[in-house]
């Protein structure tokens, strides 16, 4: 191969490249922290907490829907305050309660504790995100479309 072949696959390369980086946007989840944002490339996950009175797991799942997230569903094991009374279907699962909600928010806001061990879950590791950040810190969680350089900026949980 000529030299001036390997320049021009070299910038051909360096263009797409280039394109991609600040064109191309890719769909996520976004968690944004005090000082940081994370992203998560997974189309759903479920979050997952220790009910602060109940003292129980308490999960929920949630799914893209453009730029709204969809709470899917939520699974617990008790019912009290704050638990929804009424859902499409309701079933038990694993010694849990599973109601399909079907509900979209354009956001949510997250305090998250070690006291009740705040984690996503998703098909292949659990994240405890009450570890990157202090006690009772607000997360701003939201499913959006962002640019590649965004992604590299930021940080994948």
């Amino acid at each position: 191969m000529s030299k001036n072949k390997k320049r021009r696959w070299f910038w051909s390369i360096s263009a797409l490249v280039l394109l991609t980086i600040f064109f191309i946007k890719i769909p996520v989840f976004s968690f944004a922290f005090e000082e940081k944002t994370y992203f998560l490339l997974e189309d759903t996950f479920q979050l997952k907490w220790i009910h602060s009175v109940e003292k129980e797991e308490w999960i929920e799942t949630y799914e893209k829907s453009g730029k709204l997230l969809l709470l899917s569903e939520t699974y617990f094991k008790t019912f009290g305050a704050g638990v929804p009374s009424q859902a499409e279907n309701t079933e038990i699962v694993d010694g849990f309660v599973k109601m399909d909600i079907n509900q979209t928010y354009p956001e949510l806001y997250l305090t998250v504790s070690e006291n009740v061990q705040t984690t996503i879950l998703t098909n292949s590791r659990e994240i405890p995100i009450y570890t990157y950040a202090s006690d009772y810190t607000t997360v701003h969680i939201t499913s959006e479309s962002i640019h590649v350089w965004q992604l590299i900026l930021g940080g994948l949980l």
